[in-house]
């Protein structure tokens, strides 16, 4: 069974950073893909970055050079390092992972597990 829990998430000012973590347990083997994809009030989903079994990573054009997802596998756990952070930042942020998927970070947000989420909130 999977399970993914959000960790991290907080109010900064703009150009700070925050570092989001998702405990993942179920999630194993060679065809995971897990990510992260945000939505904030009245806007759609958007997928923020993927990763995949074999560490190989894809990011949104609106975030890329500012994000970075990794995985720590003895832990478990799924990190979203953000650094110079906007406003427009501002979001739930969602832990997702399915298996046997294409792990480009566009299709994280159509993932069949998610987590609960985190709120990001960034004041310019």
């Amino acid at each position: 069974q999977v399970q993914l829990v959000e960790s991290g998430g907080g109010s900064v000012q703009a150009g700070e950073s925050l570092r989001l973590s998702c405990t993942a347990s179920g999630v194993t083997g060679s065809r995971y893909c897990l990510g992260w994809f945000r939505q904030a009030p009245g806007k759609s989903r958007e997928g923020v970055a993927g990763i995949d079994a074999y560490g190989v990573t894809s990011y949104a054009e609106s975030v890329k050079g500012r994000v970075t997802i990794s995985e720590d596998n003895a832990k478990n756990t799924l990190y979203l390092q953000m650094n110079s952070l906007k406003p427009e930042d501002s979001a739930m942020y969602f832990c997702a992972a399915d298996f046997g998927v294409y792990c480009a970070s566009d299709y994280v947000k159509a993932y069949k597990y998610r987590g609960q989420g985190t709120q990001v909130t960034v004041s310019s």
